[in-house]
């Protein structure tokens, strides 16, 4: 089994990472909202690509999992800067973007600070979340409690309660990807359940619209939850890899 590595960044930040050496394009996985690099899908997906030859690099944003730092002080921004400087310092080459959740929106952000991106999956892709998800589903006081306290407490599936700060609201504002062009010139596969409770179809149907591509498609799985984690939506997203890396 491959260690886990450590990598200080430029922003005091240390970013724990596992990168699995193999053949191109390196596969990196970008997971979720307070999800780590230890869950189904990321730690699969390495296994598959070791058992291709294939590069694969998996790691944890600032306040996730082993990397350091407080979840309720990050934000977008940050957690792009985070995936930014780990897969520069680790990864040469092509390179195929798994971007799940949240990560979806890390790796259309990745998108325009990256050169040399061969394809891009997304699982349950959730561009803008902050501001359209969150922010547009507040009520009122909730919004007054988020400018005055800097934060609000929301309910989760997954645990505890999810704490959505001011920071997190007002730095999405200045990383949104679905009011302005967003170029992807390479094949994208998009990926979504259709019992998925925390990213709609609607979403999935936005991103596909709006992304100029010549090489895009969205595939609906009827039963799938938002973690799409059952054996045939990992094999699902095996074969979208396959598919955007020509193989």
């Amino acid at each position: 089994m491959t260690s886990t590595g450590f990598l200080d960044t430029d922003t005091g930040r240390r970013i724990a990472y596992v990168k699995t050496d193999g053949a191109g394009p390196t596969v990196i996985f970008l997971g979720g909202y307070k999800s780590d690099m230890a869950g189904t899908k990321a730690v699969w997906l390495e296994d598959w690509c070791r058992d291709r030859g294939r590069a694969f690099l998996r790691f944890d944003y600032s306040g996730h999992g082993e990397s350091s730092g407080d979840f309720a002080d990050g934000c977008i921004g940050d957690w792009a800067d985070d995936a930014e400087a780990v897969i520069r310092a680790t990864c040469d080459g092509p390179l195929v973007l798994v971007g799940s959740s949240m990560g979806g929106w890390i790796s259309l952000l990745m998108t325009k600070r990256l050169e040399g991106i061969a394809g891009l999956v997304t699982i349950a892709a959730a561009p803008d979340f902050s501001e359209d998800s969150f922010w547009a589903g507040f009520s009122d006081a909730q919004r007054a409690e988020v400018m005055a306290q800097g934060y609000t407490d929301v309910p989760s599936e997954y645990g505890e309660p999810y704490r959505v700060t001011r920071k997190l609201i007002e730095d999405g504002r200045n990383n949104l990807v679905l009011r302005s062009p967003l170029p992807l010139p390479f094949p994208v596969r998009c990926l979504q359940g259709t019992e998925d409770s925390a990213v709609t179809r609607d979403t999935a149907l936005r991103l596909l619209d709006h992304a100029d591509c010549d090489d895009i498609s969205l595939t609906l799985v009827k039963g799938a939850d938002h973690s799409f984690s059952a054996p045939d939506c990992l094999l699902r997203i095996a074969q979208a890899i396959d598919e955007v890396s020509g193989h």
